[in-house]
């Protein structure tokens, strides 16, 4: 990958323009992550240590966990380390790798959800034959294949950002290192890591949101049609919903992100979006989703008696 720039370091102006030290934002948004490493830490224990939460369902729950933890840890220790700090820098390759992380566990979220709403279309409108199709094999098939698929994405646009020449101003006006910032400091021709940002990544972006909601539209139109009991549609619902609202959550900011013209951007907004997509929605997901679950709560109950017993004894 070779180096054409004459930048060796990038400055990343934060969330906001102030260069002071800020410890009331760093107070709430290490309270945040704690959340998010708490909460989706303790789903993923328990969903690999419980042998009842063994099912395909509870398979790409932990990869969510697992995900959300993930894509949190690339951006927010920097920018809790920046809030207490006046420097703000970030070398030319810890950027082009924040970028290449950032991009890679958001298309896989992005993947995932679409995969987990294809779950519960199978287990809603095929149940007799939900563990023939949800198999393990194919459980496993399709976790690999969004991870790869995504991993080459981020690559497209970390190698195409990293042959850029900047020549220019070295401020970067977010608090973490992203395409549509970079490209705002970059020398010559950018059309095609723009075009490559709108298409490819909206494609990606949209593409799973629109499959997410054709399988919960033909969910709802099952359930009112052949649903005769009210406590199983209930059920159903509900887990449909707490779903639904993980996936507006995620996906409405990241298309408002990547398929708005760059034009029509703010550099405010944009680090709004970009805060509730990679910091707030992760550590809200566990509350929303997965510890609204009867199975999970039983399986946490579980687990802290085992703990609270072992710690009398």
């Amino acid at each position: 990958m070779p180096n054409q720039t004459s930048v060796a370091e990038f400055f990343l102006l934060g969330v906001t323009d102030i260069q002071e030290p800020q410890p009331f934002l760093f107070a709430v948004f290490i309270t945040i992550y704690f959340v998010n490493i708490t909460g989706n830490g303790a789903i993923l224990i328990i969903v690999i240590s419980d042998p009842r939460l063994h099912l395909p369902m509870y398979f790409f729950l932990g990869n969510l966990a697992c995900l959300d933890i993930c894509y949190s840890t690339v951006t927010v220790p920097k920018m809790l380390e920046n809030f207490l700090s006046t420097s703000k820098a970030i070398s030319f390759l810890g950027c082009i790798t924040q970028l290449h992380f950032f991009h890679f566990l958001g298309t896989t979220e992005s993947l995932l959800l679409a995969v987990m709403a294809f779950d519960r279309f199978v287990a809603i409108c095929k149940p007799l034959h939900y563990f023939v199709i949800m198999n393990r094999q194919l459980c496993i098939l399709m976790a690999v294949i969004i991870w790869t698929i995504a991993f080459l994405h981020a690559l497209l646009h970390s190698v195409m950002t990293s042959r850029l020449n900047f020549c220019g101003s070295n401020h970067i006006h977010h608090f973490f290192c992203d395409v549509k910032p970079l490209l705002e400091l970059a020398c010559g021709d950018t059309k095609l890591n723009l075009w490559l940002l709108n298409t490819v990544t909206g494609t990606i972006a949209s593409v799973p949101f629109f499959l997410t909601f054709l399988s919960y539209f033909y969910i709802i139109t099952y359930l009112f049609l052949k649903t005769h009991s009210c406590s199983m549609l209930h059920k159903a619902l509900s887990t449909c919903a707490s779903h639904f609202m993980v996936v507006i959550l995620f996906y409405a900011p990241v298309i408002f992100t990547y398929i708005r013209p760059s034009s029509g951007s703010s550099l405010d907004q944009d680090r709004i979006i970009a805060i509730m997509y990679s910091v707030v929605t992760p550590a809200l997901n566990p509350l929303i989703y997965t510890l609204r679950n009867k199975e999970v709560r039983s399986a946490l109950n579980r687990k802290m008696r085992r703990w609270l017993q072992l710690e009398e004894i």
